[in-house]
């Protein structure tokens, strides 16, 4: 009987959760410099299925399908990704504190980008680049560390940190010598977060990669559960913990890398959402991972479209994913009852 109303409980849960994802998505559609009714929002999108004689303004149907449309969906992608990256890591390395960036995925996109801006490459290129050197920091991270003496897992973390910081340190120099009155203001805005300008082109760039990488930890989410029981545990339950890792560990470097490439800098994403849905989950990854996909997903939609309508000039993703982020994941630590 109690497990049948945890299973209940669960996946009204899940519902739930979709369902808020659904209406904010439709609202989404509605706010922006044109304002949208919804009336009109549906019509436009019923015009694609059935044939209807047009009652808005022709500007109308490109801003919800050109502008809006590819923005919502990225943001709900990156938001999803992110947010399942930093609670498979979270697991993989039995650390609270893990977070997307943990292997330097985030410090190799943003040398990559900065790079190409620095010579002037298209924003295609700049996205292919950010791509390429965000799976290029997590191998060379992944090959160092099997030279590393002790613990895989601590040589893991320390190799991230080391690499990490020497990518940094190659951001700092190109800003260094980039041309200040064009270059530098690009590449600093590329590194605060943004998915404006997103197009469908990089929505579809973007799509494989990440169900390449979402796919598989959505259906590994129960053995992640027997990683964060520790090694030993893991190998007499039968499990190759090595090669569980290192897919683990491939799947959320490929997500992560190919929401950075198209966002830029995002942080808090995948350390605060994580937790936030333990508090409503537990730590079932069962449970826990498609929790923090849509509510990773739902939260960076919501921060988005404050984003774009809060202020006249659009802010970027990093700045108020960090003013967000930060007191909450404070709020969590210091609840009484609740631990780490």
């Amino acid at each position: 009987m109690k497990q049948e109303r945890k299973a209940i409980y669960f996946t009204s849960v899940n519902v739930i959760l979709i369902a808020v994802l659904l209406a904010a998505i439709v609202i989404s559609f509605m706010f922006g410099r044109y304002p949208v009714s919804p009336k009109e929002l549906l019509g436009i999108l019923s015009s694609r299925i059935f044939t209807i004689s047009p009652f808005w303004e022709e500007k109308m149907e490109t801003v919800v399908f050109n502008i809006r449309l590819p923005r919502i969906l990225m943001a709900c992608l990156v938001g999803c990704c992110l947010s399942a990256a930093g609670a498979a890591y979270q697991g993989v390395f039995q650390n609270p504190m893990a977070a997307p960036d943990i292997l330097g995925a985030l410090s190799g996109a943003a040398f990559g980008a900065a790079l190409a801006i620095l010579f002037n490459a298209s924003s295609k290129l700049i996205t292919i680049s950010a791509f390429l050197f965000s799976l290029l920091t997590v191998f060379l991270v992944y090959f160092i560390s099997f030279h590393v003496e002790g613990k895989k897992v601590i040589g893991l973390i320390l190799t991230g940190i080391m690499v990490s910081s020497l990518f940094s340190s190659g951001t700092s120099f190109i800003k260094l010598v980039a041309d200040p009155n064009d270059q530098l203001p690009s590449i600093t805005y590329w590194l605060m977060g943004s998915l404006s300008g997103t197009t469908k082109k990089d929505v579809l760039f973007v799509i494989i990669p990440m169900s390449l990488g979402l796919i598989p930890l959505y259906l590994l989410r129960w053995r992640i559960n027997i990683l964060t029981l520790g090694d030993d545990e893991a190998r007499t339950m039968g499990i190759n913990v090595q090669l569980l890792r290192l897919a683990v560990i491939l799947c959320s470097t490929l997500i992560t890398a190919a929401s950075v490439s198209v966002s830029g800098m995002i942080g808090w994403v995948g350390l605060v959402i994580p937790h936030f849905s333990r508090k409503i989950v537990g730590n079932n990854y069962k449970h826990l991972m498609p929790a923090s996909m849509t509510l990773g997903a739902l939260f960076l939609l919501i921060v988005d479209n404050f984003s774009r309508n809060l202020l006249p000039t659009e802010i970027p993703l990093g700045i108020l994913t960090a003013f967000i982020g930060a007191p909450f994941f404070i709020y969590l630590l210091t609840r009484k009852g609740d631990s780490f």
